[in-house]
């Protein structure tokens, strides 16, 4: 579903990336570990083609980075969900409207938008605060409403990164609870973590990155 192949990326000649290569199925749970610095956010912004690689090729379901028009880039954003450490919420709306506005942001009609929206909320336990303004929602809270967010599209895949960076252990905990629950539905999750505690608690598929290419590690060597 997702595959990078000999897939390189530069910054100002700073070289990040050199010829990754690296599968991942449908309804796969996939950590991505590494230093600070060692490209886990540039990786997941080349998977959502926010960056498109300076050589190579990044395929998402039937969208690839060497084909995708820039008119053609909210039909993929549609398919996928995604989740900030720092979670780029409206201050400004409410917990429901931050929800509705991102969903017609990529074409969803009125309707839609409020089911869905609905519907995303009571699954990860906030529909009792829909109509609250972010700033009472605890850290955890709001970074569950990043989740409603993500996956009130219904997408194929969810990238998170370092969604746990800012919370604490118990709070860090219920949310791999939720992303778990979510990926058991059949949702492909990827996620990027320093943490690697949190990873033995939660084992799953680990990618670690280092000197600039990217591998399967054992998570519990970590």
């Amino acid at each position: 579903m997702i595959k990078c192949t000999n897939m390189s990326f530069a910054f100002d000649d700073h070289v990040i990336f050199s010829e990754i290569n690296l599968s991942v199925e449908k309804g796969e749970f996939v950590y991505f570990v590494g230093e600070t610095g060692c490209g886990k956010t540039t990786l997941m912004r080349l998977l959502y083609m926010d960056l498109l690689p300076t050589s190579g090729l990044v395929k998402v379901d039937t969208f690839s980075s060497s084909s995708l028009k820039k008119r053609k880039l909210h039909i993929l954003r549609r398919k996928l969900g995604i989740i900030f450490q720092d979670y780029k919420l409206l201050h400004d709306r409410s917990v429901f409207d931050n929800i509705t506005f991102a969903l017609q942001a990529v074409g969803y009609s009125g309707k839609e938008t409020k089911m869905a929206a609905t519907q995303a909320l009571t699954q990860v336990g906030l529909i009792h605060k829909k109509n609250s303004p972010i700033g009472e929602l605890s850290g955890g809270e709001q970074q569950r409403l990043s989740i409603a967010r993500a996956i009130a599209k219904a997408p194929l895949a969810i990238l998170a990164d370092e969604p746990t960076g800012n919370l604490d252990p118990v709070t860090s905990e219920d949310i791999l609870t939720l992303l778990k629950k979510i990926n058991l539905s059949g949702t492909t999750v990827l996620l990027a973590t320093h943490n690697y505690e949190l990873i033995k608690k939660f084992p799953s598929r680990t990618v670690a990155i280092r000197d600039y290419r990217c591998g399967d590690v054992d998570p519990l060597t970590l």
